[in-house]
């Protein structure tokens, strides 16, 4: 009797469970693997104020359709929600301001709207409008972020509007990150146009006419709620998790197939496979693949990850000296300030607010979630989690005038959280996965590859269960 292809999962973020659901669904049987007490990887939840609020991503990229595809697929349709239609600011030069709407990713497509906004200063208007006239900035391979923005338009631009955004993203340095791998609009606009503020002024002019579509989706609950969904439907096809299991060797057999070690070097355990999908973070998939893959291994080993804090706070609404407007704001470095973001939950998602007036009857009250924490920025979160939450507030108060202490709190760490696609990261995951390819029924995973958003890694996860199904449906697997 011909047994089931056996596939082990190494890692059980949404990139691990989307690949075990999609190998489950075509017939595997399937175990997950994954070192951490709990599944979801950077999607987590958890109280603050007696409402369940993300810890870690609160949304997905709506224009791609991986995300919203898999909600439907898993029956979440009625608890997708989209964030209330508010604009973001930015705080720059000690003062809130509103973020021009002809802009792709900071990057102005519109001099008058720059200046209007007062995020840069006169000086770094003038400096952007050189842009207009001066020649074409050859772009030769890949380079910094900073390094073409900053030519084309100024350091002021670079710092005060792209970098916040991308801050937001990989909690990354402009002058480190890659043009082509952060932000390949940009890099597609560096190479076939010569002004940088005409082709971002033209791109953003292209839009359909009419509404514009929302650009991100969440789910009332939490995403969280993505994660309990695919555990579900992973279990209810007989798939295996284990959770506290970290895999310390992955060797491959000699009659096919792979050994994967687990347990302590006192106590070792062995679990054998016909298939495996690596979705582990890059620095635990290098030290996996040294034996069998080094040449994956070092390119993997690579890859920087940042470390950073999410600190959620409620506080009353009275304590604001004005309803807080939109849905947050940006902090660029060059402020001082210990939070990189702030976003106004209960603003920015209605449906938290509902929550909170149903647990609080009577009392109105605003969550405000803060982001702590950029590449080169350790010290900070080294901080106890009182002292975080404390700088949060100082910011907070000195930012928007909110007086008094939160009502509630809460410290949430994500050390060694974040990929930095540094210059050359299209080479050296080109590198990885040569190097794996010959390696029949191995296929990589997760954040460190083609994207950091929940979309991009469910799109990592099904097309590594496709390539290790077709692998195991192979005339070799089937031979042997």
């Amino acid at each position: 009797m011909q047994t089931k292809p056996h596939v082990v999962v190494v890692g059980g973020g949404v990139s691990g469970l989307t690949a075990a659901h999609r190998l489950a669904g075509s017939g595997h049987e399937v175990t997950v693997l994954e070192s951490a007490p709990r599944l979801g990887g950077k999607i987590a939840g958890s109280p603050v104020a007696g409402v369940a609020v993300d810890s870690g991503a609160e949304s997905v990229l709506a224009r791609r359709p991986e995300a919203l595809d898999l909600f439907s697929e898993l029956g979440l349709d009625d608890r997708v929600v989209h964030p209330a239609p508010v604009g973001a600011r930015i705080y720059s030069r000690g003062a809130l301001r509103t973020l021009p709407r002809n802009h792709v990713m900071g990057v102005p497509g519109d001099l008058l709207e720059l200046a209007r906004s007062g995020i840069v200063s006169p000086a770094g208007v003038l400096r952007a409008a050189r842009d207009l006239v001066w020649p074409r900035t050859p772009v030769r391979g890949d380079v910094p972020v900073a390094a073409y923005i900053g030519i084309r338009l100024g350091a002021e631009v670079v710092d005060r509007m792209v970098e916040p955004l991308l801050g937001g993203v990989y909690a990354g340095r402009a002058d480190r990150l890659s043009l082509d791998s952060t932000l390949p609009q940009i890099a597609s606009m560096a190479r076939a146009e010569r002004s940088l503020l005409a082709a971002a002024g033209r791109a953003r002019a292209a839009a359909p006419a009419g509404p514009p579509a929302p650009v991100f989706a969440g789910l009332r609950g939490g995403l969280s709620t993505l994660v309990d969904a695919l555990a579900d439907a992973l279990a209810a096809r007989s798939g295996l998790v284990r959770t506290g299991t970290t895999v310390r060797g992955l060797d491959r057999r000699p009659g096919g197939g792979w050994t994967l070690t687990t347990g302590s070097a006192c106590h070792p355990a062995t679990v054998d496979a016909d298939g495996v999908v690596l979705a582990a973070p890059g620095p635990a998939a290098s030290r996996l693949l040294r034996a069998e893959a080094p040449g994956a291994a070092r390119a993997l080993a690579e890859i920087d990850y940042a470390g950073m804090a999410i600190v959620t706070l409620a506080y009353r609404a009275a304590a604001f000296p004005e309803p807080p407007a939109g849905s947050g704001f940006l902090v660029p470095a060059g402020e001082g300030r210990a939070i990189k973001a702030a976003t106004f939950s209960s603003v920015k998602w209605p449906w938290l607010a509902e929550e909170l007036r149903a647990a609080h009857p009577g009392e109105e009250l605003v969550l405000v979630r803060c982001s702590i924490g950029r590449a080169g920025e350790a010290a900070v979160l080294q901080r106890g989690d009182g002292e975080l939450a404390a700088l949060a507030a100082a910011d907070l108060s000195a930012i928007t005038g909110v007086a008094g202490p939160p009502v509630d709190r809460r410290v949430t760490r994500w050390g060694g959280g974040l990929p930095q696609y540094t210059v050359g990261h299209a080479d050296r995951i080109g590198r990885a996965r040569s190097a794996v390819a010959p390696l029949p029924g191995l296929a990589l995973a997760g954040a460190a590859y083609d994207g950091v958003g929940i979309p991009a890694c469910i799109a990592a996860g099904e097309g590594a269960a496709a390539e290790v199904a077709a692998e195991l449906a192979g005339p070799a697997h089937q031979a042997a």
